[in-house]
């Protein structure tokens, strides 16, 4: 491929996991098809590249935030972002998937022709210069959050005059050794970064609202590693990553059906970990486990900080930043060189690209998912968006498969075009769309796609079940539709006939 090649079978937006995972299923299983893929930064990686706060580290482990295809080596299975990207970039070197990545391309807007079945998609370089490239299939592998801008509290900062930093956007310089921190928030971001600037700082507090629902384990899988000294390193990748997902839907669903066990087994592991420093109100969330996602203490790093006295969780309502630190409703005073906003994400549908469809722009909360890759009515076009109790790489993988299967199936059609149909009397029943209550998943909800009660038109929150049923339906199940550009332009005259 060169950078001037113009047009292409599928144009895949987003050099992170789902980018990447495309790239390499299509390699593997769609080679007759011909692909970019762009990306805004300067840099494969997405989030694991963006994201350089201290201790940057998965949250799921990385024998299920890996491909399907390619083994995690590694000795951790919860791994930090270096290693993350280390795992991407010998994907695409062993792959070739390097020379098809344009780097510093931003996609501004796509619109599909339906009478020639092609995508015109703009572009915006790093340089200032606007681009158009063309192609059959739009893939957005392009995450589920606002990359320009992160969730805004509305904190009035005005009074602090210390330094103030949001995670997405960390300095490279920053220097915080023997300085006062305070992290704000409780999810994985903050529960990531207190312990690991604990290290060098006279003290890091972690000022929570609510608390949330903590889950430790070791960061090394002892079975994983266990498994590789005797079998062959695809097969022992294979069964771990098997018994994870298990563990995973195990967990998930005892949580949803007997809380209150999940809760006593979760406090058993922080008081071990915790000993006379353990406060249950500290860690006892106003929601049951799995409402929202559990977070991880790989090898109880944030415990080990707090019984060192390096590191403390309060719990309060912020009143205002003051000169020297961060006030609270009940007037306690949280001393501070530094503030962390760890407040969480601003989501975003399709990258924020600007999609429409000959000319008319599409409103994707009028669009119900299929399948949990592609949406109603809409031709050529899938996305990714992770499971939210189990591992991103899970659903990538599955909708990578998916639509490689469905490339292969227009080919041997000669259909140019794949569209999900749906009737505007189509009855169908909606469903919330994430059944979880956290914040960034509840600001969102007014732009996110549907969700029917009825497959396949919706975003399942069960990879086991998926699995089969994507892997077994066949494409072309009564509701996909392959067909050619010439024959639904000849559909479209004879309903604007009919109708005069």
């Amino acid at each position: 491929m060169t950078e001037q090649a113009s047009h292409f079978d599928v144009l895949i937006v987003g050099a992170g996991i789902s980018g990447i995972g495309m790239a390499a299923h299509m390699t593997a299983k769609s080679p007759h098809a011909s692909y970019a893929i762009l990306e805004r930064r300067d840099n494969l990686g997405g989030t694991w590249d963006l994201f350089r706060y201290p201790g940057i580290r998965s949250d799921s482990d990385m024998h299920t935030l890996g491909f399907d295809f390619e083994p995690w080596k590694h000795e951790k299975s919860i791994a930090d972002a270096p290693a993350i990207l280390d795992y991407l970039d010998r994907i695409v070197d062993e792959r070739g998937i390097r020379q098809h990545i344009r780097l510093g391309h931003k996609v501004i807007a796509a619109d599909f022709d339906s009478a020639t079945a092609r995508w015109t998609v703009q572009i915006e370089t790093a340089q200032g210069e606007h681009k158009r490239l063309t192609a059959n299939f739009l893939y957005l592998g392009s995450g589920y959050y606002d990359y320009d801008e992160p969730y805004d509290p509305g904190f009035d900062l005005g009074a602090f005059e210390g330094q103030v930093i949001h995670p997405q956007f960390w300095p490279d310089d920053l220097d915080y050794a023997g300085k006062q921190v305070v992290v704000i928030g409780s999810g994985a971001t903050a529960v990531t970064i207190t312990p690991s600037m604990a290290g060098k700082a006279a003290k890091v507090t972690m000022l929570q609202r609510t608390p949330t629902w903590m889950f430790s384990r070791p960061a090394k899988d002892r079975l994983a590693n266990l498994l590789r000294k005797f079998l062959p390193e695809e097969t022992a990748y294979r069964l771990t990553r098997w018994k994870n997902i298990k563990m995973q839907d195990i967990g998930f669903k005892r949580a949803r059906t007997k809380p209150e066990k999940v809760k006593q087994f979760l406090y058993k592991k922080i008081e071990k970990a915790l000993g006379d420093k353990f406060d249950r109100a500290t860690f006892t969330p106003p929601y049951d486990p799995w409402d929202q996602r559990l977070c991880l203490v790989p090898d109880d790093d944030l415990f080990n900080a707090i019984k060192s006295g390096k590191a403390e969780i309060v719990t309060g309502q912020i009143k205002a930043f003051e000169k020297g630190g961060v006030r609270l409703a009940d007037d306690r005073f949280l001393p501070a060189d530094i503030v962390v906003t760890a407040t969480g994400l601003k989501l975003a549908v399709a990258g924020k690209i600007a999609v429409s469809v000959d000319g008319e722009s599409v409103d994707f909360a009028e669009r119900f998912y299929y399948k949990g890759v592609m949406f109603s009515n809409l031709p050529n076009l899938a996305v990714v968006f992770g499971y939210l109790n189990a591992s991103w790489t899970l659903r990538a993988d599955l909708n990578s498969d998916y639509i490689c299967r469905v490339l292969n199936a227009m080919k041997a059609k000669g259909a140019d075009i794949a569209v999900p149909v749906l009737a505007e009397d189509h009855a169908l029943v909606e469903d919330d769309i994430f059944d979880f209550s956290s914040g960034y998943i509840q600001r969102a909800k007014q732009i996110m796609p549907k969700n029917a009660v009825a497959y396949p038109w919706r975003l399942n929150q069960e990879y086991v079940v998926d699995r089969k049923r994507m892997a077994s339906d066949p494409i072309e199940d009564g509701v996909l539709a392959l067909r050619r550009a010439d024959a639904d332009a000849a559909h479209r005259e004879e309903r604007l006939e009919a109708a005069e």
